[in-house]
């Protein structure tokens, strides 16, 4: 892989980690409960949004630190390698998966 590529990648994954950051915090923010006593059904539903927001939080974290560990691995020259084989991650799957660890085959056996 050139420099240029790696440079390349490197920039999509530092805008998608942004992107992430911004995301986790939107998501994270406390749903107001509100301090009416009266509406169990709306704090019912105003619990149930907080359970979902802080799950779909919870997914971009997940993805937040697989791009980290991209970021890692471009830092230490190993990005593009599958970190269980050693082969090399085509450029079809970065394309699509730039923060891709396994190679298509390590991926399928999974």
């Amino acid at each position: 892989m050139t420099k240029d590529e790696i440079k390349k990648y490197k920039e999509i994954l530092g805008v998608e980690k942004e992107k992430l950051d911004k995301e986790i915090e939107e998501h994270e923010k406390l749903v107001d409960m509100g301090g009416d006593i009266d509406g169990g059904d709306e704090e019912s539903d105003e619990a149930e949004e907080m359970g979902n927001q802080l799950g779909i939080s919870h997914a971009f974290r997940t993805r937040k630190e697989e791009i980290e560990g991209a970021l890692l691995r471009i830092q230490n020259g190993t990005y593009g390698k599958c970190v269980k084989c050693g082969g090399e991650i085509s450029k079809e799957v970065l394309e699509i998966v730039p923060e891709s660890e396994l190679c298509a085959k390590c991926k399928k056996l999974g």
